[in-house]
Order: structure tokens, then sequence, then C-alpha cells
């Protein structure tokens, strides 16, 4: 497995495996069981998505020593604030099963989480946490974090994919040392992404399938990817795109599809916000 290194000297798997949306928690063990067998070290979950005990089973299943493995997880909104998230960090701990949690993020650029990084801070240099980091902050946010709280963060998880490519995001986060993590790298199948016919010739072209060209583009631009399926073969699939390099002309047509827009909602639209702010679970 690829990996990166962290401003902080940590190493990141560059592939990993996401769990958002599968709800279900046998489901969710056994995908994460079945990532493992895949070779997949790297685990992305988070408090929204209800499924941290499932990797927790998974992790202690697996047989495989922690330190091979990379589990990040997240805190959500009504957790922001020094003390709430000094408390969710302890649930997800606890959901875990484990002592350290390799990267800990804020999920969602509002509320009090100034209070919170003071929080991250603190449970980094108490070793808790291997590495600290953000989700979702546009570059206005991640600069204002950096300059105003002095401590940078690791990582920076944002939406990425062929229809939003984030080039002038990802500059500005490279600028300050953060490594940008994409989630929803195939826009979770939105815009016929899966039958798109550019990228349809360009995986034909070197035997491989969309879906591998669309991690394997992510992965050639040094961002960390977290694809996420419960389907074994798509599991194994997603595995694979370390054995072949899209060329020059590939990365060039590719950059065509950026239409600069969300397929989910932007984090600048007030009606966005409360919907995100007000969101239960």
């Amino acid at each position: 497995m690829q990996t990166v290194k962290l401003n902080n000297g940590v190493e990141m798997p560059m592939l990993g495996f996401g769990v958002y949306l599968i709800d279900d928690q046998d489901a969710c063990e056994n995908a994460v069981l079945e990532a493992f067998e895949a070779g997949y070290r790297l685990i992305d979950t988070a408090t929204l998505y209800a499924n941290e005990e499932a990797v927790g089973r998974a992790i202690r299943k697996s047989g495989l020593a922690r330190e091979e493995l990379f589990i990040t997880s997240k805190f959500w909104i009504r957790d922001a604030g020094y003390e709430k998230t000094m408390a969710s960090f302890t649930r997800s701990q606890e959901k875990l099963g484990l002592d350290v949690i390799d990267l800990f993020l804020i999920h969602q650029p509002f509320g009090d989480y100034y209070g919170s990084w003071r929080a991250m801070q603190e449970l980094y240099a108490q070793g808790k946490v291997r590495a600290i980091g953000v989700s979702n902050f546009y570059p206005d946010r991640l600069v204002d974090l950096v300059i105003n709280s002095g401590f940078t963060p690791a990582v920076n998880q944002v939406e990425m994919n062929p229809f939003l490519q984030q080039h002038e995001a990802q500059a500005w986060n490279e600028q300050y040392g953060v490594r940008v993590e994409a989630w929803a790298p195939m826009a979770r199948g939105k815009h016929d992404l899966f039958q798109n016919p550019l990228l349809l010739d360009i995986a034909a072209k070197h035997q491989k399938t969309v879906a591998q060209v669309v991690l394997r583009w992510l992965t050639q631009r040094g961002i960390v990817v977290i694809p996420k399926s419960t389907h074994k073969e798509r599991i194994v699939e997603n595995f694979n795109i370390f054995d072949f390099q899209l060329d020059q002309a590939d990365i060039e047509r590719i950059k065509t599809l950026d239409t600069a827009e969300s397929s989910f909602g932007s984090h600048y639209n007030p009606e966005q916000v409360i919907k995100l702010s007000n969101r239960v679970f």
C-alpha cells in the first residue's frame, strides 16, 4: 500500500475504506472485514455514521496488529466546543475499542469549532490521537483556522471527484502543508459517472473500470481516497489501482468534466448550514 507522510511525520495510507451510509451494523462489520481481507488498512468512520461499534468489532475480529491500521473518526456539529468534543472523543474511543485513534477530524466548519480545536490539540499532546484535522473546510475557513489557532491541521477531508475537482482548493491546502482527502470520490454515482463516455473510454484504454480510473486520477494528484462499497467484488476492485498510470492526455481530458459545483450542496448556502446543523442521528 502506498502511503503519504502527514505534516507531523505520521504515515497515512493513500487508499482507504469509507463506511458512510452503511447503517446496518452487521453489514458494516462484514464490509470492513472484507476490506481488511482485500488489503485496506485505513478505515474512515464518524459519530454521524452511527457505526463506530461495528468498525470496532471488525478491527478486533480481523486479527490484524493495531500498528498496521489507520483508523479515522469525526465528531458532528452538536459536539462542537471544548467540553463536548472531549466527551465525543471518549465515546468514539469506547465504541471503537481503541486507546489511540489515528486521525480525529472536525466534521463540519460550524458551531464552536475553535473550542473543539483546542480540545483536539490537547488530545494530540496527550498521545490519544496520532493526528488531528478537519473536514469540509473551504480554503477561507482553513486559512482562518491556521492563522488564528497557530496549529495546522494534518488533513482536510473534502468532496472531490471528476465533477468537483478543487484544484485551487488543493493548492491552498498544500501551501499550508495540509493533506487533502477525498470523500465521495465517485460522487456517489451522480451525473451517471459510471456511464460517462469520456471515463469509459479512458477505462477501456487501460483495461480498468471507471471507478479505478477515478481513484487512480485522485491518488496521482496526491489525494488520499476513501471509496465505499458493501459489495466484495467492488471492494477488491477499488483496491487494485496502483498497477497502472494515467498519462497527461488522460488527465487533461478528465479536467474537462469539472463543473466546479458540489453534487451535495454548498457550505456557503445558509439553507445547507441549517440543514446540517439540525441533522439528528
